[in-house]
């Protein structure tokens, strides 16, 4: 899990940071496991632009990802480690020993050959997966359940962990890599470790053709364009269009987006740090 910086022999490489892929095992996914993909270019029913600066990009095919381990006491062995071109994060093949398999979110640190578990009563190890209630207290976890039963839904990107604060009653605290700190049902599913390829972030793609192999079309600025398009727009020279918003008025800093009457607010006990209030 590096990174690497490439040698300026184009323009294109001249800033590029790309990913080692030290931990990958294999190039070649597992067919009973893939599905199409079927892309919509940003346009909805009507071919309208609805969600811009999409289209474009390579031909994937999604990898499905078990992200509820719902097998519960059956062992499965780890037998690739892989890259996903659907998320940051890479992705393990797990071979269980009534022989099915199922891809989940590879842990930072897991190994070809490891055994790992699922369900109510094993053991706090890396790659495990079971109700939070069992865990120990300060254990880093990921693919988190928001409700039992659904799959995990919280810290599933590259490099992601939340930390498993306090037990009081039904309800695991846990501390989000938002940093906010929150209640959830301590029934809920989690897997032990944090996610791997940790060094995503760092990585720089290099030229803008790289973007659109991933399917991103360029994003004009808003104070480039004209008032009809945006909000920011026209003005004589260069003007800043007041404080920055989008183009339906939302502002971008300081406006409260949340349901004041959403219902798990109650078990939010710290909002996540504002960057405005540093």
């Amino acid at each position: 899990m590096a990174v690497r910086r490439l040698k300026p022999i184009t323009p294109g490489t001249r800033f590029r940071v790309a990913n080692t892929f030290e931990e990958i095992t294999t190039d070649k996914p597992e067919k009973s496991l893939l599905e199409p993909i079927k892309k919509s270019g940003g346009r909805n029913n009507q071919g309208k632009i609805t969600m811009r600066y999409i289209g474009g990009g390579h031909k994937r095919r999604y990898r499905i990802i078990d992200f509820k381990r719902d097998n519960a006491g059956v062992n499965g062995e780890v037998k690739t480690i892989e890259y996903d071109p659907n998320r940051s994060a890479f992705i393990s093949l797990i071979e269980y020993t009534n022989g099915e398999k199922r891809y989940i979110i590879a842990p930072s640190g897991i190994k070809v050959g490891q055994t790992i578990q699922q369900g109510s009563g094993s053991s706090p190890d890396l790659g495990n997966a079971m109700p939070m209630l069992e865990m120990p207290l300060g254990t880093l976890i990921h693919n988190i359940e928001m409700q039992p039963g659904q799959g995990g839904r919280l810290c599933r990107s590259a490099g992601s962990y939340a930390q498993l604060m306090a037990k009081e009653g039904k309800y695991v605290a846990l501390k989000l890599p938002s940093g906010e700190s929150r209640f959830v049902l301590g029934a809920c599913m989690a897997t032990v470790g944090s996610v791997s390829n940790s060094e995503h972030s760092q990585e720089n793609k290099g030229k803008a053709g790289r973007s659109r192999w991933l399917g991103r079309r360029p994003r004009t600025r808003p104070s480039a364009m004209n008032p009809v398009d945006h909000p920011m727009g026209g003005g004589e020279g260069r003007n800043k269009g007041g404080q920055p918003r989008s183009k339906n008025l939302i502002y971008s800093q300081g406006q409260k987006t949340r349901s004041t009457n959403k219902h798990s607010s109650r078990l939010i006990i710290e909002r996540r740090k504002s960057k405005r209030n540093k």
